[in-house]
């Protein structure tokens, strides 16, 4: 119906009315100024007094609507990555700025800095209170495979600069990536992030398609990141990215995609022949990315690294393929080898 109105009251919608019948309700008292309205012109829950269609209820104008919330940026850092196979970064702070980093991760930092640790993912801005909103946030990261809590690092002197510093958990590469160029949005495999300028907030993403949480080398659950900020993803091997135009596919094996762009098309397909599938080393399904987007691989999945390390220990958990043959008969035995 034509100049329809709904009326939020006791956390209900209630409604249609026509103005002359909010005029009526307000002249009784069952509605004010600060009642919450949806209708032409008002094309969210908005204050009576910000709609301009219904400043006839009020005896004037419409008071001017409040300016929107300015958006809570990330802080801005400063940064540089160490080493080479073992890398580490170094964030530089300026007072007041911080970075937040999984519980564990922090190699040094100095006298200035002040560590807190925290529910969630330490977002700047309005924080939901109470126990119960904590916990659910904070849960969503066990889903991922990553602890309760996280770590807020703040440069809490007055002046200067402060230096914290946190170390990759073993052989890779540490990419540096600002979510602000990449469109705001990263999907990314759930033991990936290692540090980012707070600021930068850690979501849960769900895999929708069967296929891929099944057999995707992923599961049904990966990391989100969302914001403007400096973010640090950690890799195992060496990471390079690769940009994926509208409808061009690339197929990877599951374990070596590290993160891509929301745009880009993750599925699963079979390697190929039963054959192939089952000789061919390679697993049974790859990975299909379809852009268009940015990908990020990796060269060594730790799983991969892991599983050579168990493959070269054997069963008992000795060394096997080493030195001469002599140590396969058991002669290292006699020697002290045990």
């Amino acid at each position: 119906m034509a100049g329809s109105w709904y009326v939020a009251e006791g956390g209900e919608s209630k409604g249609p009315f026509n103005i002359e019948e909010l005029q009526v309700q307000m002249d009784h008292g069952s509605i004010n100024p600060e009642t919450l309205v949806y209708g032409p012109g008002a094309s969210e829950w908005t204050p009576i007094k910000h709609v301009a269609a219904l400043a006839s209820l009020l005896g004037g104008p419409a008071a001017a609507p409040p300016p929107p919330p300015t958006a809570v940026g990330a802080d801005e850092i400063d940064y540089v990555i160490n080493g080479e196979e073992m890398q580490f970064v170094e964030i530089e702070l300026d007072p007041g700025e911080s970075a937040v980093a999984e519980a564990g991760a922090m190699l040094y930092m100095t006298s200035q800095i002040k560590m807190e640790t925290i529910f969630g993912d330490g977002r700047k801005g309005p924080q939901k209170k109470g126990l119960l909103n904590n916990l659910m946030g904070a849960g969503k990261r066990l889903l991922t495979g990553e602890s309760l809590f996280m770590t807020v690092f703040t440069h809490a002197g007055g002046s200067g600069k402060e230096k914290v510093a946190f170390a990759a958990p073993y052989a890779g590469k540490i990419v540096p990536m600002h979510l602000g160029e990449v469109g705001g949005e990263i999907i990314c495999q759930k033991d990936a992030f290692l540090c980012a300028a707070r600021g930068v907030s850690l979501e849960i993403a769900f895999q929708k398609k069967i296929g891929v949480g099944l057999f995707g080398g992923e599961g049904f659950i990966m990391q989100r990141l969302l914001g403007d900020g400096l973010c640090f993803l950690h890799a195992g091997g060496n990471v390079f990215e690769y940009q994926l135009e509208a409808g061009e596919n690339l197929k990877v094996d599951t374990g070596c995609l590290v993160a891509l762009q929301p745009s880009v098309d993750y599925d699963v397909q079979m390697v190929g022949g039963i054959k192939t599938a089952l000789f061919g080393g390679e697993g049974l399904f790859l990975a299909s990315l379809t852009g268009p987007g940015h990908v990020w691989l990796q060269s060594l999945p730790f799983s991969r690294l892991a599983n050579r390390i168990y493959s070269a220990a054997g069963p008992t958990g000795k060394s096997k393929g080493e030195g001469s043959v002599l140590g396969g008969l058991g002669i290292g035995t006699f020697f002290g080898d045990d």
